[in-house]
């Protein structure tokens, strides 16, 4: 049976094989410090089970003080533009197909392993989805490397390629995420429960008020943290679950899930999830870091605010029997 361990072997190489590619790169003034991150990377994939948690949190710190210096963006060697281009040319829309491998073997095996005996067998059934989706990437890169025949350390220094020009903020998600969970074990929910039960009326009592509050407050926390994933434990033991689901009645699956995508509004209009609006100014290298990812935000607001109302109409809609 494939289990999570074995999706964190699998990230681990991977980002074990970008260390040792950056360290080769002659071609990056930071090569060593960009090998030292991608490397502690793979080291708390690989050995973050054994090290405890004290020796991850040195890991953590590691990264953290590598960032702050600044890592810089290799250059590696695969095809050329004149390659890619012809490439391009010569079999258009197909080279979507590889992508679309992703998610339809995220979705088979999905529910493989959740309606079927022998897919139960062969996929963890708790961790069906982020195992289908890495195995997803893996049969599109064979796809890929049987199809279009690159060079043979293509996908290794593509992948390096783009994680350079995202930089730290590629694992921003993961810092963030942790910190909510570090929130959530400190309290801060209780206490941001209490706020909300004190000043905002009606909270107990009506499934619209609780609904807004929730869906509003997810985002708000969201744009102060900068990731839903960080602000969902807190603002779910806040609110949701108190009021929206014991207090209220609502479906647990349905509010939590409308809830995370409430969260994402918040996301599309903050500076703070630099993972995210930080990424379209660093992959189209753009000079003005600063006022892409401004000019990225303002565009962003027209729609993230339609969409949390959206969101608040569907769950007060979808998540009471």
């Amino acid at each position: 049976m494939i289990t999570l361990p074995h999706i964190y072997i699998v990230g681990g190489l991977f980002f074990a094989a970008l260390a040792i590619l950056s360290a080769l790169d002659q071609a990056n003034a930071r090569r060593l410090r960009n090998s030292a991150f991608w490397g502690l990377l793979a080291a708390s994939f690989l050995l973050g089970d054994r090290i405890g948690d004290f020796g991850n949190g040195l890991l953590a710190l590691g990264l953290v003080v590598l960032a702050a210096f600044g890592l810089g963006i290799g250059k590696p060697k695969t095809t050329s533009p004149e390659e890619r281009r012809v490439s391009a040319e010569r079999r258009g829309n197909l080279l979507f197909l590889p992508a679309l491998i992703i998610p339809a073997v995220a979705l088979i095996g999905t529910l493989a392993a959740k309606e079927t005996a022998w897919g139960a067998a062969f996929i963890q059934p708790t961790q069906a989805t982020l195992i289908s989706l890495v195995l997803g990437v893996l049969i599109a890169v064979v796809v890929v490397m049987l199809w279009l025949r690159p060079p043979l350390l293509a996908p290794l220094q593509e992948g390096r390629r783009l994680m350079d020009s995202v930089g730290w903020a590629a694992i921003l998600p993961q810092m963030l995420a942790s910190l909510g969970a570090v929130f959530l074990a400190a309290g801060v929910g209780e206490q941001v429960g209490t706020i909300f039960s004190q000043y905002v009326p009606g909270l107990e009592t009506s499934r619209t008020i609780a609904v807004i509050a929730y869906c509003v407050g997810m985002a708000l926390f969201t744009i102060i943290m900068g990731n839903a994933f960080a602000a969902f434990p807190v603002m779910t033991a806040a609110v949701g679950l108190p009021f929206v689901v014991v207090a209220l009645g609502g479906d647990p699956a349905r509010v939590c899930a409308i809830g995370m995508l409430a969260g994402f509004c918040g996301t599309l209009m903050t500076p703070m999830a630099a993972n995210f609006n930080v990424v379209p100014a660093n992959l189209l290298e753009l000079p003005d870091r600063k006022a892409a990812l401004n000019g990225v935000i303002r565009a962003q607001i027209p729609t993230a605010i339609p969409l949390l109302i959206a969101n608040i109409i569907l769950m007060r809609l979808l998540a009471f029997p």
